[in-house]
């Protein structure tokens, strides 16, 4: 579906204690149906719809992330990372079911994609998922800096990738699609998807110097 609008940049961060108006007085069931019709007018393009949508979601994204992570600051951040996912395959909902089990499913996604991220780079590995990534919102400081020169690279290094390495990692790896999903949207087989997949990583590991 093409994309009818741009996610606002930067991209919305709500203050912790921002949880929309309209959030604290409904009922699960009443707040996904809201949330339903509100991702359905944002499918057909309707910025305000989905501005608030985004902006009522949060309060819910951050309960979901904070299951996983400890430090605030890692929450914020995967809370972030769940609202580009949002955006990224809002295409993808179905509204035959509720949005709130959709939203979670993301959310605990990314939030367990950041601990596992914390815990490579603890190890000293390159945070290949994470620097995928749309440049981060933060102030220009030397490490932002670098960190969107590191992102660029990664970027640089994927395109240069032969087209099905290409393919499969964006699929799997990007877009966050299963195996099946991925092979049913490429063509390719399943053996074939994780074959180009592992020999996609260990080219950019190769690249950038990693060690397995």
């Amino acid at each position: 579906m093409p994309d009818a609008f741009a996610l606002p940049h930067p991209v919305y961060r709500p203050a912790m204690s921002d949880a929309g108006p309209v959030a604290h007085c409904q009922t699960p069931n009443a707040r996904d149906a809201r949330w339903s019709w509100m991702m359905v007018a944002a499918q057909a393009g309707d910025a305000r719809a989905y501005n608030a949508l985004l902006r009522e979601c949060v309060p819910l994204l951050r309960a979901i992330c904070r299951r996983r992570l400890r430090v605030e600051a890692d929450v914020e951040d995967a809370v972030q990372d769940a609202l580009l996912t949002i955006h990224r395959v809002r295409h993808t909902y179905d509204p035959a079911r509720p949005l709130g089990p959709w939203l979670i499913a993301i959310a605990d996604r990314r939030a367990l994609d950041r601990g596992r991220s914390l815990g490579r780079a603890a190890r000293g590995q390159v945070e290949l998922d994470a620097a995928s990534e749309l440049a981060s919102t933060a102030p220009d400081t030397d490490g932002a800096i670098d960190s969107r020169r590191a992102s660029a690279m990664l970027v640089r290094a994927v395109d240069d990738l032969p087209l099905a390495q290409r393919t499969a990692l964006s699929l799997t790896k990007i877009h966050d699609l299963s195996l099946a999903e991925a092979s049913s949207r490429s063509g390719m087989t399943v053996g074939a998807l994780k074959v180009a997949t592992h020999r996609a990583l260990g080219s950019l590991r190769r690249r950038f110097g990693v060690k397995d």
